[in-house]
């Protein structure tokens, strides 16, 4: 399972999407939109009357939490919710003009450690929920292990976590039924759970672990949710999802986006392309550039090798060295191994090593189970083909070390082909341990 966070406007837009099927005992008003500035705020407000009639509440979406404890929510002027339109989009233009330090870690309200720094450029903008304390609960669901597991409290907020001895933890099986999961939950429920709201909160609980489950959500987290009889306000989210089944929930998810996390470099053109290639594929397709002037370049098949090749090359040749950590497994086609190939290939010759090195090319893997080692090999003959001028111009050497299904044949159709085209190779069977080609490559 691969976890990518998510907006909280996203992920309660997907709730939203469907409430009927999972919440059918409840309502939820759906009021919110995401916005860059006030400008866009007092647009939308031509629109959406609930922006001109009601209190709001504005603050940052930009995948960080400790938002209230950071000043960086909007919910009170000089009386609780008396936020307006005008005041939520001022707040929102000064909040988005300069730099915001923001610290993940409190002690109480004291910040540990250090803060990142860097610009809000998303809000997101609700109307003020008026509630008293005891009606927010906290609720969340994540994998562990080989277990599902649903964490709830009758205590929810800004201190959920100074008080995590009152969360309730209830852990499933992945071959639970609906029926066990649903008298589990009604077993467990927090004593602490308001009477009135026992029945609600059990009915809410069992369609919250079902849509977790079914919607392919990593994480799901409400801290907290307001229940007002059969009215559900969802004040806060956090959520994760598992981006491998991304290809098969395009309806159900709609047009999700995978956001660089606050005080993170915004991804290159090319990691975002191999990403969306990857939602559109059954395969995997995973890439990270760590250092696109280093000479070390990787093309591995497979999550867990891709792991075990990084810490080979930090531990041999420094990390300083290794341009890129990645992965292609799931029996890619030959066009996306190709397209995989390519995008390494002219990253990685794009520029000489500035210490006038050649550069190396590993293509590693363990054994595979399904992968036609012959039909992905071709999509990388296919690339090497296309740079092959740049990869002599700059002294790459290939290291290739593979098995599994036809791994003859692709180890020799690549040989020939390098070959043919003037490119450095050396080409290993499951033979040879699996990181060997790494000592070469260093000279180790």
């Amino acid at each position: 399972m691969a976890q990518k966070a998510i907006r909280e406007y996203d992920a309660k837009s997907i709730l939203a999407k469907h409430w009927d099927q999972y919440f059918p005992d409840f309502t939820y008003a759906y009021e919110t939109i995401m916005v860059k500035n006030g400008t866009e705020l007092k647009e939308a407000a031509k629109t959406k009357a609930w922006l001109n009639e009601k209190a709001l509440v504005a603050k940052p979406d930009m995948l960080f939490g400790k938002r209230g404890k950071n000043g960086l929510v909007l919910f009170r002027d000089s009386k609780p919710g008396d936020v307006s339109l005008v005041k939520a989009a001022s707040w929102i233009d000064e909040k988005s003009s300069s730099k915001q330090s923001v610290y993940f870690s409190f002690h109480g309200d004291t910040p540990n450690g250090s803060a990142k720094t860097d610009m809000l450029t998303e809000f997101i903008v609700e109307p003020f929920t008026p509630h008293a304390q005891a009606e927010e609960y906290y609720i969340s669901a994540t994998c562990v292990g080989d277990e599902d597991v649903l964490y709830m409290s009758a205590e929810g907020g800004m201190e959920v976590e100074e008080n995590w001895d009152k969360v309730l933890e209830v852990s499933f099986p992945i071959t639970a039924t609906e029926e066990e999961i649903a008298q589990k939950i009604r077993a467990n429920i927090p004593a602490d759970v308001a009477q009135k709201d026992k029945e609600g909160f059990a009915n809410f609980a069992i369609g919250f672990f079902k849509a977790y489950r079914e919607l392919n959500f990593a994480y799901l987290e409400i801290n907290p949710f307001v229940m007002q009889g059969n009215k559900i306000e969802l004040l806060d989210m956090v959520a994760k999802l598992d981006d491998t089944a991304a290809f098969m929930m395009t309806e159900q998810w709609g047009d999700i986006e995978f956001p660089t996390s606050f005080g993170m470099e915004e991804k290159s053109p090319e990691v975002l392309a191999i990403e969306e290639a990857d939602a559109k594929s059954g395969a995997s397709l995973k890439l990270t550039i760590l250092k696109p002037e280093a000479r070390i370049w990787t093309m591995v098949a497979g999550g867990g090798a891709s792991v075990v090749y990084a810490d080979t090359i930090a531990d041999l040749a420094g990390i300083d060295d290794l341009a890129n950590y990645g992965e292609y497994s799931g029996n890619p086609t030959t066009g996306e191994t190709q397209f995989y190939a390519e995008t390494i290939i002219d990253l990685m010759t794009r520029q000489k090593d500035p210490q006038g090195r050649g550069k190396v090319l590993i293509i590693g893997g363990a054994i595979a189970n399904f992968t036609d080692v012959a039909k992905t090999f071709t999509g990388i003959i296919f690339a090497l083909e296309k740079y092959a001028a740049k990869m002599r111009d700059i002294g790459v050497k290939i290291y290739v070390r593979r098995g599994g299904p036809n791994y003859e044949k692709g180890l020799k159709d690549i040989k020939e082909a390098a070959d043919r085209l003037g490119i450095w190779i050396d080409v290993y069977g499951p033979e040879t341990h699996l990181t060997d080609i790494v000592r070469m490559a260093v000279g180790k």
